[in-house]
């Protein structure tokens, strides 16, 4: 539950920002109303993660990472919808930082979930009859 929990915080941290930054002007650009739309998936998704044991929230968390820290790269480097940004701010490593925790606790609780599923334990680990 301390990973879900940790998942939880970096999924409310990533879609704080996000907020911040919507309300400090992106909302007047042409990805603002992703911004938006990350705040809510953020908090959907992190309620989901502590509430629902189930490797549905992982992976949504998992995704949630992927995806934001992509675009922000994409953004970074060859433009997003007419925004170029830099890897500058502490808006803007307060959020990578934060997906990176949601990529690394997305992936974890997936194998953890993986090696919790019946005849999926390793072979080796298995007792002779």
């Amino acid at each position: 539950m301390r990973l879900r929990i940790v998942g939880a915080v970096a999924l409310l941290v990533s879609a704080g920002v996000h907020l911040y930054l919507w309300f400090d002007g992106v909302r007047h650009q042409s990805v603002g109303p992703m911004f938006l739309v990350n705040v809510v998936a953020g908090v959907v998704i992190a309620v989901l993660l502590v509430r629902w044991e189930h490797w549905v929230p992982a992976f949504l968390t998992l995704g949630f990472g992927v995806a934001t820290l992509g675009a922000f790269t994409i953004a970074s480097t060859v433009g997003l919808l007419g925004v170029h940004t830099v890897w500058a701010g502490g808006s803007v490593w307060t959020a990578a930082i934060a997906e990176v925790v949601c990529i690394v606790v997305g992936a974890a609780l997936l194998v953890q979930g993986r090696a919790a599923l019946p005849g999926m334990a390793h072979p080796h680990s298995r007792h002779a009859a």
